[in-house]
C-alpha cells in the first residue's frame, strides 16, 4: 500500500495542503536565490562539483569546471595525492574559505553548493558550535547552499536534526540554504529525506536530490524516478550522478541506469521548475580524458534542459 493510501481522508487533505504551501515557499525561495542567474541563464543552474578532479589541488578541479564550459562551480573534495578531503569543513579558516572565493571569481564561475558534514556530534551544543562554523564559511565563499549528508545513527538522529533545526535563523541571516541528500542511512531515499525535513519543518530547510545515490544505497532496487513522488514541493537541487550497477558511480550521467528524461520530467510535475543541476560523478581518466567527460555531460544537461 503507497503512502497516500494509508492515510486517512482528512489527513490526505491536510497533507496536499501542507505539501503545497511547502510548494509555494520552495517556488518563492528558488526564484529569490536564482534572480541573478535567470537574467542570463534561465531558470537552471548547470554545474559541476569538484570530485572528478579530487587527485589534484582543488584550483586544477576549477580550471577544469571553468574549461568544460560550467558557470556554476560545486566543493565538494580536493587533493593533492590520494588523501582527498572537504575543500569546506569545521577546520576551515574564514580566511581560506575566502581565498577559495577569490579563485572561483577569477574563474568566471559561481559556487552554487557546498557538501559539509558534522563530523562528531558529541552534544547538541557543540554541534551548534560546529554547524555555524560550517555556515560561516560557506558564506564567506559564496554559497547559495550548504548540502548535509544525514547521520546514519539512530541515537543521534534527533540531536543531529535539532542542530540543524537551531541554526536556521543564522543560516538566513547569511542568505544559505540547507539541505539534506540521499546519502544512505537514515536518508538513503527521497522518502526519508522527506520525513527529516517534514520534522525540522522550516522553509528554509530542502532536499538536494541524488539519484545515483537511491540506486546505490538501494543496490539497484529503488528507482529514482519512482523514489522521487514522494518528495513533491520539496527539491532545490540536484547532484547529477548516474548508476552503473554494483558500487559504480563514476560513470558518465546519461551512460547509466538512471533515465535522466523521465526523471527530470518528474520532478518538474513536483514543482521542480528551476534550481541548481551539479554535476557530482563523471568517467575518470587522465585529465584531458575526465574534461572530454565534463564537456559531454553539460551538454547533456543542456540539452535535457532545453
Amino acid at each position: 500500500m503507497s503512502y497516500i493510501e494509508k492515510l486517512s481522508r482528512r489527513d490526505f487533505l491536510d497533507h496536499t495542503m501542507k505539501l503545497g504551501a511547502v510548494g509555494l515557499m520552495a517556488s518563492c525561495a528558488n526564484t529569490t536565490a536564482s534572480k541573478p542567474a535567470k537574467k542570463k541563464d534561465g531558470p537552471w543552474r548547470i554545474g559541476c562539483y569538484t570530485r572528478p578532479w579530487n587527485m589534484y589541488e582543488y584550483r586544477v578541479a576549477l580550471d577544469a569546471i571553468a574549461e568544460a564550459g560550467f558557470k556554476y562551480a560545486g566543493l565538494m573534495t580536493a587533493g593533492p595525492g590520494p588523501k582527498s578531503k572537504l575543500m569546506i569543513s569545521i577546520s576551515t579558516t574564514i580566511e581560506e574559505a575566502e581565498q577559495i572565493s577569490e579563485e572561483v571569481k577569477k574563474r568566471g564561475l559561481i559556487v552554487a553548493s557546498v557538501y559539509g558534514t558534522i563530523p562528531r556530534l558529541k552534544s547538541v551544543k557543540a554541534g551548534i558550535k560546529d554547524l555555524t562554523k560550517l555556515i560561516d564559511n560557506c558564506a564567506a565563499c559564496e554559497s547559495q547552499n550548504l548540502i548535509m549528508g544525514g547521520t546514519r545513527s539512530k541515537e543521534l538522529f534527533d540531536a543531529y536534526y535539532k542542530v540543524i533545526a537551531e541554526c536556521f535563523d543564522y543560516a538566513e541571516e547569511k542568505k544559505l540554504e540547507i539541505s539534506i541528500k540521499p546519502h544512505g542511512g537514515l536518508n538513503a531515499t527521497g522518502a526519508q529525506c522527506r520525513k527529516t525535513v517534514e520534522m525540522v519543518g522550516h522553509k528554509n530547510f530542502r532536499i538536494w536530490y541524488d539519484p545515483g545515490n537511491v540506486y546505490y544505497y538501494s543496490k539497484g532496487k529503488i528507482d529514482p524516478v519512482a523514489d522521487v513522488a514522494t518528495i513533491d514541493g520539496l527539491v532545490t537541487g540536484m547532484c547529477i550522478k548516474d548508476y552503473g550497477g554494483g558500487t559504480e558511480v563514476n560513470i558518465t550521467p546519461g551512460t547509466g541506469k538512471v533515465d535522466f528524461p523521465a526523471l527530470m520530467a518528474r520532478l518538474r510535475q513536483g514543482g521542480f521548475t528551476s534550481g541548481s543541476l551539479i554535476v557530482e560523478c563523471i568517467k575518470l581518466g587522465d585529465k584531458k580524458q575526465t574534461l572530454a567527460e565534463a564537456k559531454k555531460v553539460r551538454q547533456f544537461l543542456e540539452e535535457l534542459t532545453g
